[in-house]
């Protein structure tokens, strides 16, 4: 088929739409998503320092190349991005050297930490060690420093590249199992706790769908991490409702933005409903907590046991 907006073979049939697409105006209505999610909401404004965390994934790559392109002209926004080795051989060092090319490639400086410099081992020892959970253990310490050295290196904003996909998966998820205050995490720029020790947040592919953004890459020749972490364990839930929604976007187009505008609607109900605990100060190490003592220190105490 042709291209909706031009003479040129399509590559794409945006179904909730109705329309047609060759790579140029593909490319371009991605980006025009992206410009829209973060002028409306704010997510981006003079001043701001934005730490991209970059795994070497292709939304991570996608909102550093999108970054990058919409203000590396500006000179009142600074970027940068944050990489976390995690120490997984044969996986993780591959897709920090296709991180550190990429980010080479566009300009933009680059922070690697690992944590092996920051708590003293690799994923493969805390593999052997946790026998299950290691995944979520992961993911903790992952985010710890992803906010710790984001604030260390004064950035006002921390860019992630949650989709779409991912947001209403997790709202499906938490409406399941009753969770209604981990709601408030959705949305570009969720701001539960307001903390001077937590980066804001924000998520400009959060109206992009998961095959829309892998489609992105590949069209743009972005890098990215193809194979899944060896480590990786698969949520039955998260599964289950991954392939849920992906069936009714089949036969109802256009669901998941629906389901998410929904959502979005209901959030300053439940943060009226529900009021956030106070945070602490960590008595280990300093961090923002809900506890005495953070999970990440109570990861590291089980460690060292």
């Amino acid at each position: 088929m042709k291209c909706s907006f031009c003479p040129k073979e399509s590559i794409y049939f945006r179904k909730y739409e109705g329309h047609y697409y060759c790579e140029k105006h593909f490319t371009e209505t991605v980006e025009k998503k992206v410009k829209k999610t973060i002028g409306s909401n704010k997510l981006i404004k003079r001043g701001d320092r934005v730490a991209i965390a970059h795994s070497g994934g292709k939304d991570s790559s996608n909102v550093l190349f999108m970054l990058n392109k919409i203000f590396e002209n500006n000179p009142s926004i600074k970027l940068f991005a944050i990489t976390i080795d995690e120490g997984i051989r044969g996986y993780r060092n591959k897709a920090v050297k296709k991180s550190e090319s990429f980010c080479k490639k566009l300009e933009v400086e680059q922070y690697i930490f690992s944590f092996k410099e920051e708590f003293g081992f690799r994923v493969d020892r805390l593999a052997k060690k946790i026998k299950s959970g290691y995944c979520g253990s992961c993911g903790l310490l992952r985010r710890y420093l992803l906010n710790k050295k984001a604030r260390e290196l004064k950035a006002t904003k921390l860019a992630t590249g949650h989709n779409l996909d991912d947001e209403c998966q997790s709202i499906l998820m938490n409406i399941l199992k009753g969770d209604l205050l981990r709601l408030v995490r959705i949305g570009s720029m969720p701001q539960l706790t307001k903390n001077p020790k937590f980066v804001t947040r924000i998520k400009p592919l959060v109206m992009i769908p998961e095959n829309e953004s892998e489609l992105f890459a590949k069209i743009n020749n972005i890098p990215s991490q193809p194979k899944r972490c060896p480590y990786s364990v698969d949520n039955p839930l998260r599964g289950k409702t991954r392939k849920f929604l992906n069936s009714l976007e089949e036969t109802s187009p256009g669901i998941k933005y629906s389901l998410y505008e929904s959502a979005s609607k209901i959030v300053p109900f439940i943060k009226d409903k529900f009021k956030v605990g106070k945070i602490h100060t960590c008595k280990k190490c300093g961090e923002p907590t809900s506890q005495d003592v953070c999970k990440v220190c109570e990861v590291l105490e089980n460690l060292s046991s």
